[in-house]
């Protein structure tokens, strides 16, 4: 079931990202490689690759995730050096490698859970000791992916983190700190970047400035609000043709829904839910505390992404930059998320040779 949830996912990401970027690539990029063929070449990679570290393993070795750290530090420092770092949509997130962009950041998300995962495993470690590896291991990479800026992947990671943290066992107070810390920080970041709170407000009144702040939000409920039970059909949607900027990307789910409507969504949501409840399970059956901790971390992080990439799209959340996992475009993104995959699979085939002793 856990495999069966994420190939539909990522088969249903290859179709929809064929549909909703069709006629913007046309525009944009034409004579270029359609989208849904580059996707299809990301997902065959993300495959091979998830195979690869799922007969590894080394993914069992804590000084892989401390190498895997440092690497990702060093990428999001050399991802700021112009010349290197590549700019798109206001934000300097990329390294282009010529066949592909490549986002630091989402290497970071797994290298910051698997090395916290494993520090809070460490049963040596004292509370205090503790809480100190955990502020530093993720408070560095995060200063770093908020100077590109990218606010979206910073959110998730620390949101996944605090998954992570509780299921670890801290204190409720630990929590209490983190929670006023993270209003203080929420504040400061508004007043860093009034940008912001812009969003903010288009989030609570979109037709604000329905041209402007405003503009995705309401294209991505103009195409959910008419699609019914049954969608207007595959291929058959209206905001595709520039309404929604880039629709293959983040707002992907908005033309899902409409083209599928209701039904489809379901079904899609339906997926995930199949997809974290089965990841979950393998956590609980784990042996070891550490591979319990980093499938635990690892699946927070992509229902994070997922709900919160969700949530923006039909206006429940404001507008963020965030993919969805598996179905949005992006080499990367896929890339890496089935790279999570593998990670996954490594653990749970221990978990099952050690639950049949």
């Amino acid at each position: 079931m856990f495999l069966s949830s994420v190939l539909f996912l990522s088969i249903i990401g290859i179709l929809f990202v064929h549909s909703a970027g069709s006629y913007w690539s046309e525009v944009h990029y034409k004579g270029q490689m359609p989208f849904a063929l580059k996707q299809a070449a990301y997902l065959v990679v993300g495959i091979f690759g998830a195979f690869i570290i799922q007969k590894s393993s080394f993914i069992r070795s804590d000084g892989f995730w401390k190498g895997l750290y440092i690497v990702a530090i060093i990428l999001l420092i050399g991802v700021l050096i112009p010349g290197i770092g590549v700019v798109r949509n206001g934000s300097q997130s990329w390294i282009s490698l010529g066949f592909m962009n490549f986002q630091p950041a989402e290497l970071a998300k797994i290298a910051v859970l698997g090395v916290l995962a494993s520090s809070l495993a460490n049963e040596k470690n004292s509370r205090m000791k503790m809480y100190i590896q955990s502020a530093v291991l993720l408070l560095l990479p995060i200063g770093f992916i908020m100077v590109q800026p990218d606010f979206g992947s910073a959110f998730v990671l620390v949101v996944a983190v605090f998954f992570l943290l509780f299921a670890a066992g801290l204190p409720f107070k630990f929590f209490l700190w983190i929670g006023l810390s993270g209003i203080v920080a929420f504040v400061l970041l508004i007043v860093s970047a009034p940008y912001r709170l812009v969003r903010i407000q288009a989030f609570l009144d979109p037709w604000n400035d329905p041209l402007g702040s405003g503009f995705q939000a309401i294209q991505s409920l103009l195409a959910i609000g008419p699609a019914g039970l049954f969608g207007f059909g595959y291929g058959n949607s209206r905001q595709k043709f520039l309404y929604l900027p880039e629709p293959q990307n983040d707002f992907i789910f908005s033309i899902l829904l409409e083209e599928a409507g209701f039904i489809g969504g379901f079904i899609i949501v339906l997926a995930f839910v199949t997809f974290f409840t089965t990841s979950f399970t393998m956590a609980a059956r784990a042996k070891t505390r550490e591979r319990q901790l980093m499938i635990i971390g690892f699946t927070s992080l992509l229902a994070v992404q997922t709900f919160l990439n969700m949530g923006v799209v039909t206006g429940l959340l404001p507008v963020t930059g965030v993919t969805l996992p598996f179905i949005s475009y992006g080499g990367s993104s896929l890339v890496m998320t089935w790279g999570i995959i593998g990670i996954i699979l490594n653990l749970a085939k221990e978990t099952d040779k050690e639950g049949g002793r």
